[in-house]
């Protein structure tokens, strides 16, 4: 591995000092950041004053520049050295392709790979991925993270490249101890396995790693019930890699923060809040930096940041951030927000609940919220139906339509999404 799991906070600040130096050193190589760095005094970035003069990094500045000039304005590096290409997790504007260098890629893999430690991971395992694979690299990074840990892969993908169905007999017929994907994907495939008859509660998958959606208490509980298997969730962004994981504890993701610089701080003043308090999260790479300067990013994200989580083990020497909030999509009808987090939590929640879809529509010039629900064979479609319309009211002061539809409908509905897409917005 190109960096050993650091024993102690003292050895983590060494790295931090020499590597913030280099950071700098390389995104003034970019012609986007030529003027914005050019007073920072690159001997003085350990004190925190001279280290705030460097300006954000926003997502709006980024989407400024015109795709056609990403690589020759922003990244710097010659192109012979990139190994491989990440799409940006972005959903809005076109999308854009970071470059990711050879010597990135050791440190990529292994920003992965200390995700497998927790859940003691190793060769006794074999793994089953559903996380999309080709441009997102969550799917093969992780793959490739496995295999150099001693660990089998089957390489399934998301339901757009192997069907569900096929995916459900791989798991029955192979039996991996580990099944990695999209936490809205792995509900899916419960509920197909399910109507085919196959019991994952008492199958072979004891682990289950997930990345790249929020999961709330109620959504972990769901899977957990499901799968019966124990949930973990990684924190990763393609502008910098896998973040950081879960400990035993899941009291938040634990930042690998000798290859990640994190703040948290006031987006108003730009003052790091106190131990504890929301503020945005900013991010520096310190290794895979290579090509795309991301120094100082503001990734958007809210959250919280804790000096020590619960765990003793070996993640203990890393800080913990939890999500207050991220920039997540939300409905507004008559003047109310409605989060599409918070609206997930409160229907998972409910055990007889199989899955939902949330549409907004216009209907005669107003606007409604259409809740479709499909229940579990021994439940009350009546009485789930009432209760679901109570606490929508009470939570949101909005009274939705809720609508029954047959099992299975939705899992057809959502087999060729990469997301399954619960939340959907069909006002004229």
């Amino acid at each position: 591995m190109p960096l050993a799991l650091p024993k102690t906070r003292k050895e983590i600040k060494q790295i931090q000092s020499g590597r913030k130096k280099i950071a700098l050193q390389r995104a003034r190589l970019s012609k986007f950041h030529e003027h914005r760095l050019k007073n920072i005094n690159e001997n003085k970035l350990d004190d925190p004053d001279e280290w705030l003069k460097i300006p954000l990094l926003t997502k709006e500045e980024l989407r400024g520049i015109p795709p056609s000039k990403f690589f020759s304005e922003f990244c710097h590096g010659p192109m012979d050295q990139v190994a491989e290409l990440w799409r940006s997790g972005g959903s809005t504007g076109i999308p854009l392709f970071y470059p990711r260098t050879f010597d990135d890629l050791p440190y990529c893999i292994l920003s992965f790979a200390r995700n497998l430690i927790a859940p003691t991971l190793g060769n006794k395992d074999t793994a089953h991925i559903s996380f999309p694979l080709g441009i997102h690299p969550v799917g093969h990074v992780y793959a490739r993270a496995c295999q150099q840990k001693g660990i089998g892969v089957n390489w399934a993908g998301s339901g757009a490249s192997t069907p569900s169905s096929l995916q459900i007999d791989l798991l029955d017929r192979l039996k991996p101890t580990v099944w990695m994907g999209m936490s809205s994907f792995g509900i899916h495939l419960a509920n197909m396995a399910e109507e085919q008859g196959i019991d994952l509660v008492n199958g072979s998958v004891d682990t289950i790693l997930c990345s790249a959606e929020a999961i709330s208490t109620s959504k972990r509980a769901k899977i957990k019930r499901m799968w019966g298997a124990e949930v973990w969730d990684g924190f990763g962004m393609t502008e910098a890699g896998m973040m950081g994981g879960e400990s035993e504890a899941h009291d938040g993701f634990h930042i690998w923060t000798d290859m990640f610089l994190i703040e948290v701080i006031d987006l108003e003043t730009g003052i790091p809040v106190k131990e504890g308090d929301e503020g945005g999260l900013v991010v520096t790479p310190l290794f895979t930096n290579n090509c795309t300067p991301f120094i100082r990013w503001s990734s958007g994200d809210i959250v919280t940041y804790k000096e020590h989580g619960e765990t003793e083990g070996p993640l203990s020497v890393f800080p913990v951030i939890q999500h207050a909030h991220r920039t997540v999509g939300f409905f507004k009808i008559r003047g109310v927000n409605i989060n599409h987090q918070e609206l997930e939590d409160l229907l998972f929640d409910n055990n007889e609940l199989v899955d939902f879809k949330a549409e907004m529509i216009t209907e005669k010039s107003l606007e409604h919220l259409v809740i479709y629900i499909e229940v579990i064979h021994s439940g009350n479609p009546i009485s789930l139906t009432q209760k679901i319309t109570k606490n929508i009211k009470n939570t949101f002061e909005i009274t939705p339509r809720v609508a029954i539809l047959e099992r299975g409908s939705l899992a057809k509905e959502f087999e060729s999404s990469v997301k399954a897409p619960r939340f959907v917005d069909k006002r004229e």
